[in-house]
């Protein structure tokens, strides 16, 4: 613990980590303080009063205003959040897929980076311009008293402009951040905006159990050992054994297969897409049915998202998504090329269509466990739910929120230890090396 301690002071010596570190706090200051400016002429009052009112019991709701950073139930400028310029990444990665001229692009390097990133924001504007209007309709008009009394054409405009403005400046945040400071911005972002109602949620949990202090340190425990065991998943690798031909040099040839590389396998390589793919679909059953009077059987079993038949479907339809998206993200076929390129190749398989199918065939059986584990991580909040704690604090116990802290904080952890190990400083961990996810990508294969 000593030696820890130490490591951390160690962060503050070095000026440039220090420079990087007060920035990403300051920016994300900003951040938080955006979130609660709210659009011009709402009524403040209304909307505390509906939110203290309702207290998170709509799941829907709970779920947009934590990835919102709470923006969402504020009616603020950034209701809308980062997670229009996650739905335009993620579409452009699916159409990369698809669409050879995206294909082209993403093979160009750096300038077909920027020419996606351009498309990105681009498509992240009109996302937002879509949603906004749909958000004070559907939503913000539903709080009684929230808006002003006549809507006109001047104060929509004004309203959506300042929407697409606010997710627009908390992109602009996130890619400073990115830039100049520590960690992925966008995904920080997020997981900043989860964790500022982690003490509200603890705080009212502790309220409501003030009798049982016994079950507040079962709870404690209890969420340690799931963050534990997401950390062993989410860094879980299958390391296939390399070995690399011989090359010559000049006129001998050097052996090297003395030196064993890996090729790592994660058992976790689609992320939380599976989930979000997974919960998007059921949203709009419930979304349809909730509105009618007599949605008959389909609002009565997929109406009460902490029921059975809801988390049953909702754990198949991850466990589908996750072979499918995996299937996507890794492509045998091209890694046995690579390999054959190369010169390496896989102990007693042959390079070419045997390794295709033994990778094949190993990315399928690690998948199985990969893709159960996130059924169980989606459905954890409802077992937390039946288990009485309290609604907003269940979220913490899995679902997209928790793989989102989990590989965030990793990712940001890595690279505070790169810059110390550079310097020839002592890791933050004794003994052992951070792991972290580095890219958007993997952010929105995991956000």
């Amino acid at each position: 613990m000593k030696r820890f301690i130490q490591n951390i002071k160690n962060i503050w010596k070095v000026e440039e980590l220090r420079k990087r570190i007060l920035l990403t706090l300051f920016l994300i200051l900003v951040y938080r303080i955006g979130s609660f400016i709210m659009l011009p002429g709402v009524n403040a009052e209304a909307v505390l009063a509906n939110a203290s009112r309702k207290g998170g019991d709509n799941v829907l709701e709970s779920l947009l205003s934590m990835f919102s950073g709470g923006g969402f139930t504020n009616v603020s400028i950034m209701a809308l959040g980062i997670m229009p310029y996650i739905s335009a990444s993620i579409i452009m990665q699916l159409l990369g897929m698809a669409v050879p001229a995206v294909q082209k692009m993403q093979n160009e390097g750096e300038s077909g980076r920027k020419q996606i990133n351009t498309y990105t924001r681009v498509l992240t504007i009109i996302i937002c311009a879509v949603q906004a209007p749909s958000y004070i309709s559907l939503y913000a008009s539903s709080i009684q008293g929230a808006l002003p009394a006549e809507l006109s054409m001047l104060w929509w405009t004004t309203a959506v402009s300042c929407m697409v403005a606010g997710s627009m400046f908390a992109v602009w945040l996130g890619e400073r951040i990115t830039d100049k400071g520590i960690g992925n911005g966008i995904s920080l972002l997020i997981t900043v905006g989860i964790l500022s109602r982690l003490p509200s949620s603890f705080l009212s949990e502790m309220a409501a159990n003030k009798d049982f202090p016994l079950k507040i340190v079962l709870e404690i425990i209890v969420f340690m050992l799931i963050v534990l065991g997401t950390i062993l998943i989410v860094q879980g690798v299958r390391k296939v054994p390399l070995n690399t031909a011989k090359r010559v040099v000049g006129a001998r040839a050097v052996d090297e297969q003395g030196a064993r590389n890996y090729l790592p396998l994660k058992v976790n390589a689609s992320g939380v897409m599976p989930i979000i793919f997974a919960q998007a679909i059921m949203t709009i059953p419930v979304m349809i049915f909730s509105q009618q009077k007599d949605g008959g059987i389909i609002q009565y079993a997929l109406g009460d998202t902490h029921g059975v038949p809801y988390n049953a479907l909702l754990a198949l339809l991850i466990i589908v998504f996750t072979y499918f998206y995996t299937a996507i993200m890794i492509n045998p076929r091209k890694m046995a090329d690579d390999l054959k390129r190369s010169g390496g190749f896989i102990p007693g398989v042959r390079p070419g269509d045997e390794t295709a199918e033994y990778i094949d065939s190993l990315v399928s059986r690690i998948t199985l466990p990969g893709s159960v584990f996130l059924a169980l991580i989606a459905i954890l909040p409802s077992i937390a739910y039946a288990c009485n704690i309290t609604s907003g604090f269940e979220y913490f116990f899995g679902g997209t929120s928790l793989l989102i802290m989990v590989g965030v904080v990793l990712d940001t952890l890595q690279q505070i230890e790169s810059y110390l190990l550079n310097r020839h400083m002592d890791g933050l961990m004794e003994g052992s090396r951070v792991r972290g996810r580095r890219s958007i990508n993997e952010m929105s294969s995991g956000f």
